[in-house]
């Protein structure tokens, strides 16, 4: 079987998609994972052949905005919907026609992809990358996506059947998704199992065996739009009685936060599944990968949303009892010492996250996902 995975953003739209990636491989299918140029490595890295298409991903630095959620739902319209959406057709149609892959499996906001798919043919899965499932709304993306079937020979989806035509993969648990999710009843939920490279961190993790742990991460887009929020974060959290770890992503160097006491470690990269097994708790800006790795880990939270997704993550994270929320603009250091020192003392979140880590446990494997992607290729289009 030739599968094309395809994703139209950064890290958090490629992370979720890895495991399935690497496991149809592991089973002997060949595939292809084809995104921004600047995630290459990373692909290459699990050991997978990678095409560049689309425009590239690079974080910018810029100061901390207000939280704006009509601005990201325009963002989705008009961006992802509209001109990337466009761009990664126009990209993708000339490679799925070199490739002939039986099926394309998409990141759920890649769609380009979905709608060169459909006008060649083929069938696609949508695996979801988007934590809390109310982000993209079809009302919204309908129009843009109109044009582009058009464009493209396909008729008229006022309902947008087209988004879970074939197949939906879930990587969250039912549990966490938004009650209003579309999408809910017809995904296949899985349990993403990563493969951390080998080796990476192996000095800092063997500092932290048997120690409580507090982990801290902004993210790989956020960590470059937060103004000064690692240095009030740190502020607050160097305070606790135990070992701290900042991953302050490639586009920040960790000694823009100082000298640190020997407790607190700033890191510009660790895998978060090689460091989360030593974890207690998590900060985190309630990104869906990082939300979905603290839940994988029944970790307690404090979210603090910048942009896109992560405030409806952050909502269902409290709705869920699994942690706190902090106003990333407003948060003092006292504030992140309360909220932390909370999730690391307080057991009603422990045992909340512990719920959500139970049903990912219970969740299907991803080889059974992938055996869904071979069913869907000897299914007739």
């Amino acid at each position: 079987m030739r599968l094309l995975f395809t994703f139209a953003g950064g890290e958090g739209h490629l992370q979720p998609m890895l495991p399935l990636a690497r496991t149809a491989a592991a089973a002997g299918h060949q595939v292809t994972v084809t995104g921004a140029r600047s995630l290459g490595p990373t692909v290459r890295g699990a050991g997978l052949e990678f095409v560049a298409t689309g425009p590239d991903v690079r974080p910018q630095r810029r100061a901390l905005q207000a939280i704006d959620m009509e601005n990201e739902y325009r963002v989705v319209r008009e961006h992802f919907a509209g001109r990337l959406a466009a761009a990664r057709a126009a990209a993708l149609l000339p490679l799925c026609q070199d490739l002939r892959p039986d099926v394309v499996v998409r990141d759920e906001i890649d769609f380009g992809s979905a709608v060169v798919a459909e006008r060649l043919g083929i069938p696609h899965a949508s695996v979801i990358v988007i934590g809390a499932g109310s982000f993209v709304k079809p009302a919204r993306i309908a129009e843009p996506l109109s044009l582009l079937r058009a464009t493209y020979g396909l008729p008229a989806d006022p309902d947008l059947l087209m988004l879970a035509r074939y197949l939906v993969l879930s990587p969250f648990p039912a549990t966490f998704r938004d009650p209003g999710d579309p999408l809910a009843p017809t995904a296949h939920y899985f349990r993403s199992e990563p493969n951390p490279p080998r080796g990476v961190g192996s000095r800092l993790l063997d500092q932290l065996a048997g120690r409580r742990v507090l982990y801290i991460t902004l993210g790989t887009i956020f960590n470059t739009e937060s103004g000064d929020l690692f240095s009030r974060v740190l502020d607050g959290a160097r305070r606790l009685p135990i070992e701290v770890v900042v991953t302050v992503g490639r586009g920040v160097d960790p000694a823009e936060l100082g000298p640190q006491p020997p407790h607190v470690h700033v890191e510009q990269y660790v895998p978060q599944s090689l460091l989360l097994p030593h974890c207690d708790a998590v900060l985190n800006h309630a990104g869906s990968g990082s939300v979905l790795g603290a839940l994988d880990h029944g970790l307690p939270m404090v979210c603090v949303p910048m942009g896109a997704d992560q405030a409806l993550n952050a909502a269902r994270c409290t709705a869920l009892g699994v942690g706190q929320e902090l106003d990333a603009r407003m948060l003092t250091p006292d504030d992140v010492l309360a909220a932390t020192s909370a999730a690391l003392t307080e057991p009603r979140y422990r045992d909340a996250a512990a719920r959500l880590a139970a049903e990912i446990s219970a969740m299907p494997s991803t080889g059974d996902a992938v055996a869904l992607l071979e069913q869907l290729a000897d299914r007739p289009t």
